[in-house]
C-alpha cells in the first residue's frame, strides 16, 4: 500500500483491481512506435491498467477518491474482454488500517465509468447494495445525469447495477465544489461529459488528480488523448489548461491507471524530479527498459 506525505495529509493507494486494454484504444490517434516508447505493452497489444482508488482522512473524515472496479460483479465475458486479471481488494485494504467500508465518510467520484464506480455497489441477494452505506458520494450534476440515462455509445460503461442503490447517497455540483476545506472537484468533461480533476492542499502542498484526463505518466503530452474520449478536443483544453500550470507550480501528479507510477512531479523539460513508484514484483523493469 504505497503512500504520499501531502502537507499534514496522507495518502494511500488501495488495491481496486486491474484490466488490460488495448494500448492503441489507450493512447487515440498516437502511433504505437511513439506511445510504446513510453508504456510497456504486451504481445496481445494491451497495456496494464490499474483501477486503484485514493484513499485519505480530512478534518476527521474518510475519504475515497474513486472506487475500483469492483469485486464479484463482472461476467466471465466482461471479466476476459476487459482484460481483468484482479478484481478489487478495497475492503482487505481498508481492514489493514483499521477500517472497514461503513467507516467511509465521503467518495469523490471523478466519473462514473464503470472501472471507477464499480466499488460502488456489491452483489447481495440477487441484488445489488451500497459498498459504503454511510458516505457521501460526490459527482458533477451532468455525470449523474448520464450515469441515469445513458446514449447509445456511454450505456456499455453506465450501469444500474452501479448508481440504483447508491441514488440516496448522491450530491452533485455544477462546476466546482469544495470538501472539508481542502478537496475541490472540479468539472472538466472531456473523458466523459461530466468528467472532473481533484485538487488536493495542505500545508502548502498540492496535488491535482488529472483522473482519466491522463490515466497515466504517459499522458503528458497534452495531445495524447483516449480513443474512450467521448468529447476529445475538451480534453486537450483541459489538458493544456492545467498541466503547465502543475508543473510550474512544482505540484504533484497522480494517477489511477498508472501500473508503474502513483504520483510524481515533473520539471518544464519533462524529466521526472520525484516520485512514489507503485511496488511491482518485476521492480518496473519493463518501464526502465523502455526509458534506456
Amino acid at each position: 500500500m504505497e503512500r504520499l506525505e501531502l502537507g499534514k495529509l496522507t495518502l494511500r493507494w488501495l488495491n481496486g483491481g486491474d484490466n488490460f486494454l488495448d494500448g492503441g484504444a489507450m493512447f487515440g490517434v498516437v502511433p504505437k512506435p511513439l506511445w510504446s516508447r513510453k508504456y510497456p505493452v504486451n504481445e496481445k497489444n494491451q497495456i496494464e491498467l490499474r483501477c486503484d482508488p485514493i484513499f485519505l482522512q480530512v478534518n476527521g473524515k474518510n475519504v475515497l477518491i474513486d472506487t475500483g472496479i469492483g469485486n464479484g460483479k463482472l461476467t466471465e465475458k466482461q471479466l476476459r474482454n476487459f482484460g481483468v486479471t484482479e478484481q478489487s481488494c478495497v475492503e482487505s485494504d481498508l481492514a489493514k488500517i483499521g477500517l472497514t467500508p461503513n467507516d467511509i465518510d465521503v467518495v469523490c467520484m471523478t466519473h462514473l465509468h464503470f472501472d471507477h464506480a464499480s466499488g460502488l455497489t456489491k452483489p447481495v441477494d440477487g441484488d445489488f447494495a451500497s459498498v459504503f452505506p454511510n458516505a457521501v458520494i460526490y459527482t458533477s450534476e451532468v455525470e449523474w445525469d448520464e450515469m441515469r440515462n445513458p446514449n447509445i455509445r456511454s450505456q456499455n460503461t453506465y450501469w444500474k447495477e452501479n448508481w440504483e442503490a447508491i441514488k440516496e447517497q448522491v450530491v452533485t455540483y455544477k462546476e466546482e465544489i469544495v470538501i472539508e476545506d481542502t478537496i475541490k472537484m472540479i468539472h472538466t468533461g472531456g473523458h466523459s461529459n461530466g468528467h472532473s480533476i481533484i485538487v488536493i492542499e495542505s500545508g502548502g502542498e498540492r496535488l491535482v488528480h488529472m483522473a482519466d484526463l491522463m490515466p497515466t505518466h504517459a499522458h503528458q503530452n497534452v495531445l495524447w488523448v483516449l480513443a474512450y474520449d467521448d468529447y476529445p478536443m475538451d480534453s486537450i483544453r483541459a489538458k493544456q489548461k492545467w498541466i503547465h500550470s502543475i508543473i510550474e507550480a512544482g505540484d504533484w501528479f497522480s494517477f489511477y491507471h498508472d501500473a508503474y507510477y502513483r504520483a510524481l512531479k515533473w520539471n518544464g523539460n519533462g524529466k521526472i524530479l520525484t516520485s512514489v513508484k507503485r511496488n511491482r514484483s518485476d521492480d518496473g523493469t519493463l518501464l526502465g527498459e523502455l526509458r534506456k
